[in-house]
């Protein structure tokens, strides 16, 4: 199967994270009906949470994902059966989803770990740097980026009752428990003094808002988790990492989407942060994205503050564990090292919008 330029590269397993092919090959042909060998083993080298890979076996490409080496500082955002589950029910009502195919039980799994295989979504992903062939113009930003509201709205409509997506989460005191969580898994991953972290998270504790009417949320909401089709540019084809979806509140997805929408407006050192090509022209400005939300979706936003600011910091103690896992020697990985100064200025940005009230730059 050829590979248009566009498409996301693979390469070589990294050293260390190595799959057992042998057995896979063997597993796989047992439990995907249609697949023979021989197995071809590669790894996607972004992300910085779960492992991803792609195996190729005959004509099929497929995807494995399993947890990161040394992950326990968070475990519920590595539970990869949740994550089979949560696919697996929402294909049937909600199609821009790969579709899963097998899931492996840590006592079946001779990595030790467990891990779940789906069906590659082939299509244009936008991240840090702009895929080979397509022209990011004006044009196609402002439509992208309205796809990007429509289809979020989109995704909190799924009537995850009929989904039997229940199990999933617990909507009833979602934001409390999202406060002290964070709080206390950046406790359990601290390595520096960022006096910041600490303001926000008493901040936090201290302006619960009231709850809007629990929906799906996916909770990593941004362009590089898009498969925009190919030929139907820039309409999404998929939504990948389901990892962190739960049931809970709708303005916190929202909220995450915006924390890592970078504007060019923004201070240089946020811009340069590796969250993609939001700060292009022609993207809608975070206050527009807000603003179309509450259109399409008939939502009251007026509490976003408070999400955009809990976002910046579950995003700040996300990067915070990916570099503790790296200061204690459990990944390898060289971009971990630099994750402490996104916690610094994610940080810093949190506590500014704490000042104004105000998700502007």
């Amino acid at each position: 199967m050829s590979t248009p330029e566009w498409m996301d590269r693979t390469r070589a397993v990294r050293p260390g994270e190595e799959l057992d092919a042998a057995w896979l090959e063997k597993y796989l042909a047992e439990k995907v009906p249609g697949l023979t060998g021989p197995l071809g083993v590669e790894q996607f080298p972004g992300g910085h949470s779960n492992l991803t890979y792609l195996l190729r076996m005959g004509e099929k490409e497929l995807v494995l994902r399993r947890p990161p080496f040394g992950a326990k500082a968070i475990k519920a955002g590595h539970d990869m059966g949740r994550e089979y589950r949560i696919l697996s029910k929402l294909e049937p009502v909600y199609p821009k989803v790969p579709r899963p195919l097998v899931f492996c039980g840590e006592g079946e799994s001779p990595m030790g770990v467990p891990f779940y295989v789906m069906e590659r979504a082939r299509g244009v992903i936008i991240r840090a740097k702009p895929p080979k062939g397509i022209e990011l113009t004006p044009d196609f930003m402002r439509r992208l980026s309205e796809n990007f509201v429509d289809n979020l709205v989109e995704l909190h409509a799924v009537d995850w009752h009929a989904a039997g997506l229940g199990e999933i989460g617990k909507p009833e005191g979602y934001l409390g428990r999202q406060v002290a969580g964070w709080t206390e898994r950046y406790g359990k991953a601290r390595t520096d003094d960022i006096p910041e972290m600490e303001q926000v998270a008493t901040w936090l504790a201290g302006h619960l808002p009231a709850e809007l009417a629990p929906t799906l949320i996916h909770n990593d909401y941004k362009y590089d988790n898009l498969v925009l089709d190919p030929d139907h540019l820039p309409s999404i084809r998929a939504v990948l990492d389901w990892e962190m979806a739960t049931i809970g509140a709708p303005l916190s997805d929202l909220g995450m989407a915006l924390a890592y929408w970078g504007q060019a407006d923004d201070p240089e050192e946020r811009v340069a942060l590796p969250f993609g090509l939001t700060m292009l022209p022609g993207n809608l400005t975070r206050e527009q994205l807000v603003a179309r939300y509450a259109e399409k979706s008939g939502r009251d936003v007026s509490g976003i503050a408070f999400h955009y600011v809990l976002s910046l910091f579950k995003v700040s103690v996300i990067a915070q564990q990916i570099y503790y896992r790296f200061k204690q020697g459990l990944t390898k990985d060289e971009r971990f090292a630099a994750m402490l100064f996104g916690v610094q200025i994610l940080s810093k940005t949190a506590a500014r919008a704490i000042e104004t009230g105000s998700i502007r730059p």
